[in-house]
């Protein structure tokens, strides 16, 4: 029997790219603390990591997390830059190599902000490139701006995280979004903000997740998406 924790492969940004280094290690530390209360074994990545070390951490890993950072490349999905901004091209093929991976082995995948919109460009779809009033101030920089969501009943995103209620107020640090008409074919809807989707899912057993807002960052974030991280790690040992 296997009673190692699960490895969960966290593909992150590169703190010493960012601005402010130690405040993207602090932010980074958010989805390992979460990996970790849920049971898992965080095992981080990011797109310095040589290719034979990621080639191993692909055939390793229990469960992929793709967290928040820069805007994917528009050109993923077939368009010019307009309203993207801070591009990190050799992210985005890091993760879709990751993605690729995961999807052959069938790993469970958890996307984040920027997470939740590789997934869905990855599997086909498209991003609203810029989304006037969603972004707040930068964590750590200010109180983050939050808004209502509608959770979609009867989704694995439902089940988890809005047991009585179908609205949830959740933070909003992003500058993007995905519209209805941009979703990936194969991919479910799990929650609204307006006309923008806010989470999605695919449908079957294969727990692969996609939520807007930042949970991890637990002083604005419903207490019930602690169950989404525990759901993820709990499904990547299942599958192991």
């Amino acid at each position: 029997m296997d009673d190692r924790r699960p490895r969960i492969l966290l593909s992150v940004a590169v703190a010493s790219r960012q601005a402010d280094p130690a405040l993207a290690v602090r932010r980074i530390s958010l989805y390992s603390d979460a990996v970790r209360r849920a049971g898992g074994e965080p095992v981080l990545i990011d797109a310095t990591t040589d290719i034979g070390e990621r080639t191993a951490a692909f055939e390793a890993m229990d469960g992929l997390l793709l967290a928040g950072g820069a805007d994917v490349h528009p050109a993923r999905y077939g368009q010019i830059v307009e309203g993207s901004r801070d591009v990190e091209t050799d992210r985005d093929d890091l993760e879709s190599d990751a993605w690729t991976v995961a999807r052959r082995r069938s790993v469970p995948v958890l996307g984040i902000c920027r997470g939740f919109q590789a997934i869905n460009v990855f599997a086909g779809g498209s991003l609203v490139q810029h989304v006037e009033g969603h972004e707040g101030p930068g964590w750590g920089l200010g109180p983050a701006r939050t808004h209502p969501i509608q959770v979609e009943p009867g989704t694995r995103l439902a089940a988890l995280v809005a047991v009585g209620s179908p609205e949830l107020v959740v933070n909003s640090y992003h500058h993007q979004g995905v519209a209805t008409s941009g979703l990936a074919p194969g991919l479910l809807a799990s929650a609204w903000s307006g006309d923008l989707v806010e989470a999605l899912e695919a449908p079957g057993d294969r727990f692969v997740v996609g939520v807007q807002c930042h949970p991890e960052r637990t002083e604005s974030s419903p207490p019930g998406f602690e169950r989404l991280f525990t759901a993820f790690v709990e499904a990547s040992a299942a599958d192991r």
